[in-house]
């Protein structure tokens, strides 16, 4: 059975172009879960699944990435979080009726996308791209070209396999400082748009790689599991509250009848404090302080 979580990163011996390909089903059913989105929006979330991940697989360094896209339309939020151990997490806010068939435009608006790039040691770096493109991944490839000058093409399919919807995509980029590409780029896009949604979904990267590039030599490297990580705790939540003024605190405990319910959108979880809670942390802030 192949694991559908997967990314792997490949080579080619006889082109200065680099490969990926990212599978994810477990991690994207995870980002749906606990949310009733509209399968358009369904659909839009598994396509940012699949770039951000293919995006962090290009960082050369440990740290975090964030595809936000963001607009006045129905659509006002979706966001994808991912790190270099591939561990990622998304959600959308929908405000507003989106139609099954619905595109990029009609669901955002006036929008754009913001790329956040956050190195452990390092300066963090954020890019902007407007919507010039009809879909996400055009808007995507769009932003290669105006912040990395690389030219970078994604294949992306959204779609349902062993009853599970599955996210999957291939990346393919120049490799940089190398000159006179744009014939093996070319040469390998056109190898790599005919592959179908049941391939990508079904076989496995060492068939994918073959399928394709069977007249290529292709360097494989070894695959990494990706999974879907939260990141909430009860204890980021009591650092929350604890940043709050008191009487606002005491006033939310007054309005929700004795209890403070703190929701995570990423994962659904819920924690609960009550009176009892709020005093106890205070005591414990006072001891730190003293």
């Amino acid at each position: 059975m192949i694991n559908m979580d997967t990314l792997n990163r490949f080579l080619f011996d006889d082109h200065p172009v680099r490969g990926e390909i990212t599978r994810l089903e477990q991690t994207y059913q995870a980002i749906l879960d606990n949310h009733s989105y509209p399968i358009a929006v369904q659909k839009l979330l598994g396509e940012l699944l699949v770039a951000s991940s293919l995006l962090t697989a290009t960082l050369k360094f440990e740290g975090d990435i964030t595809v936000q896209l963001q607009g006045d339309g129905p659509l006002t939020l979706a966001v994808v979080n991912g790190n270099n151990q591939q561990e990622l997490r998304g959600v959308a806010r929908v405000n507003g009726e989106i139609t099954d068939n619905a595109t990029l435009k009609e669901m955002v608006g006036n929008g754009y996308i913001v790329i956040t790039i956050t190195p452990l040691n390092g300066e963090r770096y954020q890019g902007i791209v407007g919507l010039e493109k009809d879909t996400l991944i055009g808007c995507i490839e769009n932003y290669f070209m105006q912040s990395e000058q690389l030219p970078t093409r994604l294949f992306v399919k959204i779609g349902v396999h062993n009853n599970k919807p599955i996210a999957a995509g291939i990346l393919l980029q120049v490799l940089p400082n190398d000159e006179n590409t744009n014939e093996s780029f070319e040469h390998l896009n056109a190898l790599t748009e005919t592959i179908t949604s049941d391939e990508l979904f079904q076989l496995s990267t060492d068939e994918i790689l073959y399928r394709l590039y069977n007249q290529e030599q292709v360097r494989l490297f070894e695959t990494q599991n990706i999974t879907f990580k939260c990141g909430c705790s009860r204890q980021r939540c009591e650092s929350s509250l604890m940043t709050l003024p008191s009487d606002e605190v005491d006033q939310i405990l007054k309005e929700e009848n004795g209890k403070i319910n703190i929701h995570c959108d990423y994962c659904g979880k819920n924690y609960l404090f009550d009176a009892i809670d709020i005093a106890d942390l205070r005591n414990k802030q006072h001891c730190n302080y003293h």
